[in-house]
């Protein structure tokens, strides 16, 4: 009864004028910072964290949870509407919710994702609630190799995440990991692959990496074929309410894939970049008929990703009550909140604190019905910017995804790194490979590297022996290569070999891929022992499966099974209403500007960089109006420079010109 008691005066307290604006206003906030590709909920937390020094306890938690639980669900809107993802745990979203997009169903994908999100938002708090004294004893099983093999396990989705082209999967999920193995050893201080820029020291940062995937290769092909994302958006009442209904109907799916967030959450190291492919695999494995549907546009795709994503918080916040111990980074942050509050996160939260962990539980409640509530209002307007004109939409989401890649280490190196996996990503898509392994493993890479370190230095070769990691293992084997087994004996597979070698392009590309493989093997033979042993085996693992991919499309003839094709959103991007020659040229043209705008960037500043690409792109591209494009550049600017400059307060990188941007301060003066 007592606890019923202080769980009804939390819920009360939070509900009261004094502290519900708080609430709402932290989940507004995370409304805006989800929307805006590349600051993510960690960025939001961040800057709200000092405004919560002179709040008592339950407001900073109401304020700090509120902004954390909603981030999830604004960063959807980007990821269906621009194919770009709001932040790295939204990039499943991508792989469906996009395609519907295009397909005119933007307002469905949208509610049903919205609602995707709230579900799995109260199930991680019911998970929260009701798993605390559960989930105490099952996190102090998890030791390092318990780690890394829930690691190879979500490597091991590359798998499923291929379709049909299983050997690419594992040849993008080699490039990630190589990706992740750049920068300093920390065991021996060796510089991997940094060829001696200051940059690439601390690593890559993963924030550039996911918007050049996904973000400029959608991008380049609006501006190859010069129309808008759809020409209806389709977000009427009646396709919003279709979207509640396709929830309704996968509701076991939601709470599966809510199951699956909220238990990995609860694992610290186990971030959101990885749990939402995880809940998409199983969902592309469980699911009737989903092995041809998803990636063309299934719901249940969006549904998978979106409830596991809001999910994982109340996972997250598990170990950060249960132990003091943060489940994610965002968790650190609301501990130094806690803190800051003279609140000691651990073991007093489920004992003389009571009232501060249903606060934390009521805020994730509440926080996840308003952001839905909020975002389900203004679906109708989300969904039509599908139909902004490319010419107009495209150096506008530029802009977005510069400043994005900027925040990631505020350097111009994020900008360079950006053009670069965004002409690897396009030319990806133009092939057919799948670009998800490589975020993956990018993600799992330096985890992988540090656990299987320590796992051999402590266990030796017996860390294999130990009980969950041998399920676990067992388990990723069972998902690498299940299918392939299972064909095998059925006698699935009848390839047919050409008659002589045929080389093409596309296995160019991918004999270009093993080059560099090999070219990466050799200069890793001069580093020491413990710098290079785990990127040599996985350059041997990726040498293997690239040449054999090689292999498969010199001598076995397209279009029968077994031959490496692609399926959904990474099958090869065609553009039957435009010639080939002039698909090169438009694509050239495409990262001309980007290339251009990168140049103005370092001339005027970046703002000025984005202002001159919204003037030039409209008129020169799409031969609209000098009047009309003056007053789409103009309000471009203004509401990047009062969101960047004035409210986030961005520190700009040095450049050439140095000239200043205008503040509020002297615009006051002027009038």
């Amino acid at each position: 009864m007592g606890v019923f008691h202080v769980a009804l005066e939390a819920a009360q307290n939070l509900l009261s004028f004094a502290y519900l604006p708080y609430l709402i206003g932290g989940a507004l906030i995370g409304l805006v910072v989800g929307i805006i590709p590349g600051l993510g909920g960690l960025a939001g937390l961040s800057l709200l964290l000092p405004f919560t020094l002179g709040l008592d306890a339950h407001a900073a938690i109401a304020a700090m949870i509120g902004l954390a639980a909603v981030v999830a669900t604004g960063d959807t809107i980007p990821a269906v509407l621009l194919g770009v993802p709001g932040s790295v745990g939204s990039a499943a979203t991508v792989v469906d919710g996009y395609p519907m997009s295009i397909k005119g169903e933007a307002g469905r994908a949208l509610s049903a994702a919205f609602l995707a999100s709230m579900a799995g938002g109260l199930f991680g708090a019911v998970f929260l609630l009701f798993f605390i004294p559960i989930m105490r004893p099952a996190v102090l099983m998890f030791g390092i190799p318990e780690l890394l093999a829930i690691c190879i396990f979500g490597l091991s989705l590359v798998a499923s995440l291929s379709g049909r082209s299983p050997l690419r999967g594992v040849i993008g999920a080699v490039i990630g990991l190589l990706l992740a193995s750049i920068g300093q050893d920390p065991r021996t201080a060796t510089q991997r692959w940094t060829f001696d820029l200051l940059y690439l020291w601390d690593g890559l940062p993963i924030v550039p990496l996911a918007l050049g995937l996904f973000a400029l290769p959608e991008l380049a092909e609006l501006a190859v074929r010069k129309s808008q994302i759809a020409m209806a958006a389709h977000s009427h009442l009646s396709h919003r309410m279709e979207g509640l209904r396709d929830v309704w109907r996968n509701k076991f799916l939601v709470l599966r894939c809510s199951l699956i967030g909220s238990g990995l959450g609860a694992i610290p190291g186990v971030g959101a970049s990885v749990i939402d492919w995880i809940a998409y695999s199983h969902a592309l494995t469980t699911e009737k008929g989903a092995k041809e549907t998803f990636g063309t546009g299934d719901v249940r795709g969006v549904i998978a990703s979106e409830s596991s994503n809001n999910a994982k918080d109340g996972g997250a916040l598990v170990p950060t009550i249960a132990f003091g111990v943060p489940g994610t980074a965002g968790m650190a942050l609301l501990m130094a909140a806690l803190q800051m509050q003279g609140i000691v996160p651990g073991p007093d939260l489920l004992g003389s604190r009571m009232d501060i962990t249903f606060t934390l539980v009521w805020s994730l409640v509440i926080a996840n019905c308003v952001g839905t509530g909020v975002c389900f209002l203004f679906a109708n307007q989300f969904a039509r910017i599908a139909t902004i004109p490319a010419g107009y939409l495209i150096p506008a989401v530029i802009g977005i995804v510069f400043v994005g890649a900027y925040e990631a280490s505020r350097s111009w190196g994020d900008l360079l790194m950006l053009l670069s996996v965004g002409l690897l990503g396009y030319l990806m898509k133009l092939q057919g490979w799948p670009r998800a392994p490589i975020l993956l493993g990018f993600v799992l890479g330096g985890l992988i590297d540090r656990y299987m370190f320590i796992s051999i230095q402590l266990y030796g070769a017996a860390w294999i022996t130990r009980p969950l990691v041998a399920v676990m293992l067992l388990l990723a084997f069972y998902m690498a290569f299940g299918t392939s087994i299972r064909r095998f004996f059925r006698g699935g597979g009848n390839h047919t070999l050409r008659r002589r070698p045929h080389v093409s392009a596309p296995s160019l590309f991918t004999l270009s891929i093993v080059i560099g493989f090999a070219v990466a093997m050799l200069s890793a033979m001069t580093w020491p022992w413990e710098a290079r042993v785990i990127p040599e085996i996985v350059i041997s693992i990726g040498i293997v499966a690239g040449v054999a991919a090689f292999l498969a499309q010199v001598m076995i003839e397209p279009g029968v099974t077994g031959a490496a094709t692609a399926t959904g959103a990474d099958a090869p991007t065609t553009f039957v209403d435009v010639a080939p020659r002039l698909v090169a040229t438009r694509s050239l043209a495409f990262f001309g500007w980007l290339i251009a705008a990168l140049v103005a960037c370092w001339i005027f500043g970046i703002l000025y960089g984005i202002l001159l690409l919204t003037l030039a792109y409209p008129m020169l591209e799409a031969r609209e109006r000098l009047g009309k494009v003056a007053i789409y550049a103009a309000c471009i600017f203004v509401c990047y420079w009062l969101l960047f400059e004035e409210i986030l307060r961005t520190p700009w990188p040095e450049t050439l010109l140095r000239i200043p941007l205008p503040s509020i301060a002297w615009l006051k003066n002027l009038f």
